[in-house]
């Protein structure tokens, strides 16, 4: 299914990226199966069957929410990987969410495969629930699993071609668009240098601290917000009630006097004049990327379109019903739009390709296209294809309505005498 702006490929990812012509794309953004498994992943023999073509650590063994889909090894396989690095510009970059269980075999492919392991962005979040079995007995009180709270997402970069500067004005790619994903201020105005709203001190020194050094003009904050942070969180209470109240940095700055931090660092000098702690908007959790879990909305937008089809080898899939409840967005996993085309931002030039070898209902499409970007979007399962394919078709239309309305001339007003 392609209209230009997107297409969506039915069937092993794998065998559709060797469709794929090298350096085609600008990036990769996507969330593999995180493989949940009944047994730690490890050297197991590959099964393999029509139903499960990515193959099993053993027989009926099944994933996240008993699904077949998360029960292989798809996502811990270099030749994928592999693939991924193929069809990726030089410098291209790849961020891929996984589970804090099985993240490590994850960013060992990935790493095996050529890519260059840059980072990892921690997704933090309230909901969720622990999957625990809890003991009674004498063992009352006792169970087998922390409640989850957030997800690892591995950024990795493929080599680039010479210097970043020389990558970036030949293919697009190698960098972060910094400006386009900072943090705003919490009132919209960015503070002056030195205020407790700032946080950091009026000087710096240029040497270690106990040591001489000269002092320099601290750069004043950027008018556009902080510098995007490797944490994004979706504003909840529990998420919030951990971070601190924002008092600064507690050991290099302090109040003349005072011995805090010096335990640990030693005899601190005493840089700030600032009378207060830092101040910000819902405690510090401000300067870090918020983005809420999907929502009801979110999640079936654009499913209650009749009509709709997805076509595949000749076939046609009617989803006339996706917007009745059941029939509806019903992926497990459903990752919000404005967390992914916050991620799609960050690593794709103007108008590049963002491609995601595990499509599922269609998030990371629907975010691409919203902000101007081309998509490439594989997955095996049909009846998550026809998901992402109405809520993608869904965006595009939106898109084009809005540019309808900001084109259009008024109409010209007769007057009656």
């Amino acid at each position: 299914m392609s209209d230009g702006r997107f297409a969506l490929h039915l069937g092993d990812c794998i065998e559709v990226m060797r469709t794929l012509t090298d350096a085609s794309v600008d990036s990769i953004v996507t969330d593999p199966p995180y493989h949940l498994t009944q047994v730690s992943r490890g050297s197991h023999a590959r099964t393999s069957s029509p139903e499960t073509p990515h193959g099993r650590a053993r027989i009926g063994d099944k994933g996240f929410m008993g699904k077949v889909w998360d029960g292989g090894d798809i996502a811990h396989r270099v030749e994928m990987w592999a693939e991924c690095l193929r069809v990726l510009k030089p410098g291209g970059h790849l961020l891929a969410f996984s589970g804090t269980r099985t993240q490590h075999r994850m960013v060992c492919a990935i790493e095996d495969a050529g890519f260059e392991v840059r980072d990892q962005i921690g997704w933090l979040y309230g909901s969720g629930f622990p999957k625990s079995r809890n003991l009674d007995g004498d063992w009352q009180g006792w169970g087998t699993a922390l409640k989850p709270a957030w997800e690892p997402i591995c950024v990795a970069r493929k080599p680039l071609s010479g210097t970043v500067a020389a990558n970036v004005l030949q293919h697009g790619t190698g960098a972060l668009n910094i400006d386009a994903c900072r943090i705003g201020w919490p009132d919209g105005v960015a503070p002056s240098i030195g205020t407790p709203a700032w946080g950091g001190p009026a000087k710096k020194l240029t040497a270690a601290p106990g040591q001489a050094g000269e002092t320099v003009e601290r750069a004043a904050p950027n008018t556009l917000g902080r510098w995007p942070a490797n944490i994004i969180h979706d504003g909840s209470p529990e998420v919030l009630e951990q971070f601190p109240d924002a008092p600064g940095q507690m050991a290099a700055q302090r109040q003349d006097g005072a011995s805090q931090g010096n335990a640990v660092y030693g005899a601190l000098r005493y840089v700030s004049t600032a009378p207060e702690p830092r101040v910000e908007a819902e405690k510090s959790a401000a300067r870090f990327f918020y983005c809420a879990k999907a929502s009801r909305a979110d999640r079936h937008e654009g499913l209650e379109m009749p009509g709709q089809a997805f076509t595949h080898g000749g076939h046609m899939r009617e989803v006339e019903n996706l917007g009745a409840d059941r029939g509806g967005n019903h992926h497990p996993t459903v990752k919000p739009t404005d967390l992914m085309a916050y991620l799609c931002r960050l690593v794709t030039p103007p108008s590049g390709t963002v491609l995601d070898p595990f499509m599922g209902s269609g998030s990371t499409g629907k975010a691409a296209v919203h902000e101007g970007f081309k998509f490439i979007g594989i997955d095996m399962m049909p009846e998550y294809a026809a998901i992402a394919e109405a809520r993608i078709k869904f965006e595009c239309q939106r898109i084009d309505q809005a540019e309808f309305e900001r084109t259009r001339q008024p109409g010209l007003a007769l007057e009656i005498a």
